[in-house]
């Protein structure tokens, strides 16, 4: 395991991975980070969750877009061009929290900032794995290895961005968190656009036919699986994050619900880190199944907790069983999906999840209020048993592309 990791950060070097972390660090501090602005700024906690609701759509709805823009066009100039406008933007919303805007102009703010984000984490599991492959990798241990890596380094942005966030709020102000995202967003973003690593995704002329083949393909259901697997996944951590806070609160320890969530991912990391040792020949559609019959459960004692030591327990146990199902299903993407496709794939997948965990939010923190937190616990288990429900009824298939779509550029075509 050690050698594979050695060898993947041989193959990205020593500035990609620094560099991409903090580029990937502002998308886990602007959620948290604009609802604590917008609610100390208007003393109003609907409004917050209006334009975090807001800015939760913009991404969900235009990560695809960049993530296929980047696919068409290479990534430095998309990249480059989304990390400043998502620096602006998330600029602008802090200028409109601080002047007082009204709902409607914070809201749109708030859409802009999510449409704006550069997709630095799905972009760079993307970029790893051409670098992998134009380097003759075939061992699919060694994407497996890339993939565990790049899950590792969203995990740990997803537990320290909410942490500045916290930190600069307790010591200054939510606004100061905010444009420390800006400023990283302008800086680390513009290094991972311009990095020279950018040129593995670069289009190949050469290869206009089959890329244009790759994107007329029609994907294989199990694609769509995979992504409707991922917004129930971030259903479990919107659905987990409301039940920690309703249960927190109930046992008189409300600050103690950043730190359980914090925990959880800290395992979630540690553990989506180990998963280079497994054997190859568990295959990734056997590892997807035992996931989800993991997150089962693992989920199902969350019903039960009535303390803060066992609540702490329950949730890191279970935090064992995220990374494998995140990353696995990365892999299983990046198995099913054309080359042509996988940037656009890739920012399915982490749309998905923030657009299940806003739902999951929205709707479990209405149980936890008026049923208390096992309600929003069982929207989790409900969440864990539907992807075990999908792993164990889809079958992982390739795209199958036509082969007269694949003559190569200039061919004749016959008939």
């Amino acid at each position: 395991m050690l050698r594979m990791y050695r060898d993947t950060l041989s193959l990205l070097g020593p500035a990609l991975p620094a560099i991409s972390f903090l580029g990937r660090l502002p998308t886990a501090m602007c959620q948290l980070g604009s609802l604590l602005l917008v609610a100390e700024t208007s003393g109003s906690l609907a409004t917050a969750g209006l334009a975090g609701g807001a800015l939760a759509a913009g991404q969900t709805v235009a990560g695809p877009v960049i993530g296929r823009l980047a696919d068409r066009h290479g990534q430095r100039g998309v990249v480059l061009a989304a990390s400043l406008a998502n620096a602006v933007a998330v600029a602008v919303l802090v200028a409109a929290a601080l002047a007082h805007a009204a709902t409607g102009w914070l809201m749109l703010a708030g859409a802009l900032a999510g449409a704006t984000v550069p997709q630095i984490g799905p972009l760079a599991r993307t970029r790893a794995v051409a670098l992998a492959r134009r380097s003759g990798g075939r061992d699919e241990r060694t994407v497996g290895a890339i993939l565990s890596f790049e899950g590792t380094l969203d995990e740990v942005s997803f537990v320290l961005g909410p942490a500045l966030v916290g930190l600069a709020a307790s010591l200054a102000h939510p606004a100061a968190a905010l444009l420390m995202a800006a400023l990283l967003l302008a800086v680390c973003g513009s290094a991972f656009a311009l990095h020279p690593t950018a040129e593995a995704t670069a289009p190949d002329p050469g290869r206009a036919t089959r890329t244009d083949a790759a994107e007329r393909a029609r994907l294989p259901r199990s694609a769509y699986a995979l992504r409707g697997t991922m917004v129930l996944q971030g259903a479990m951590f919107g659905a987990s994050q409301a039940g920690i806070t309703a249960l927190t609160e109930e046992l008189g320890a409300p600050a103690q619900a950043g730190l359980v969530y914090a925990a959880m991912g800290v395992m979630s990391a540690a553990v989506g880190l180990s998963l280079a040792a497994l054997p190859a020949r568990i295959g990734l559609t056997t590892r997807w199944r035992a996931a989800t019959v993991a997150l089962v459960v693992l989920s199902v004692p969350l019903l039960f907790v009535g303390s803060l030591g066992a609540l702490y327990a329950v949730v890191v146990v279970l935090g064992a069983a995220y990374a494998p199902h995140l990353i696995t299903v990365f892999g299983l993407t990046e198995q099913t999906v054309p080359a042509a496709r996988l940037g656009e794939s890739m920012a399915f997948l982490t749309s998905g999840i923030v657009a299940g965990q806003a739902l999951a939010l929205a709707v479990s923190g209405r149980l936890a209020e008026s049923h208390g937190a096992p309600a929003a616990f069982g929207v989790a288990v409900g969440a864990a048993v539907a992807c075990a429900v999908l792993s164990w009824s889809v079958r992982v298939t390739a795209p199958v592309i036509p082969v007269r779509e694949l003559r190569p550029v200039g061919a004749e075509r016959s008939g």
